[in-house]
């Protein structure tokens, strides 16, 4: 059993910058694919970022290629989502996902991931 905590949203403006945090509990993080997704009143979820277990594999959407960094740092527990040049329509519920694969390179698809975080609302203003 995973257990995820995001924190760092909050209100900014457009071009400006936020790190999203997901802190993991369990001894086995440096196991799990993450990922980030969003979800924007009235929208379905979508996919943002996705973290291979070591780090080593990224893949990003289209709409935050060359904007958004996802980082882990398994001696933390801990994945981030650095947002750079954010837009207006960046503005959504950011959650974190977990699940449990060394075989994957990353995962893109929320039906992929088992454990959710109850998410962290990102709001950027024109």
């Amino acid at each position: 059993q995973v257990q995820l905590v995001e924190s760092g949203g909050g209100l900014v403006q457009a071009g400006g910058s936020l790190r999203l945090s997901c802190a993991a509990s369990g001894r086995t993080f440096s196991s799990y694919i993450m990922g980030w997704f969003r979800q924007a009143p009235g929208k379905e979820r979508e996919f943002v970022a996705a973290i291979s277990w070591s780090g080593g594999s990224t893949y990003y959407a289209d709409f935050v290629k060359g904007r958004f960094t996802i980082s882990r740092d398994n001696a933390k527990n801990t994945v981030y989502l650095q947002m750079n040049s954010l837009k207006p329509e960046d503005t959504a519920g950011y959650y974190c996902a977990a699940v449990e694969d060394r075989y994957a390179a990353c995962l893109l698809y929320e039906d992929d991931y088992d454990y959710w975080g109850q998410g962290t609302q990102v709001t950027v203003s024109s």
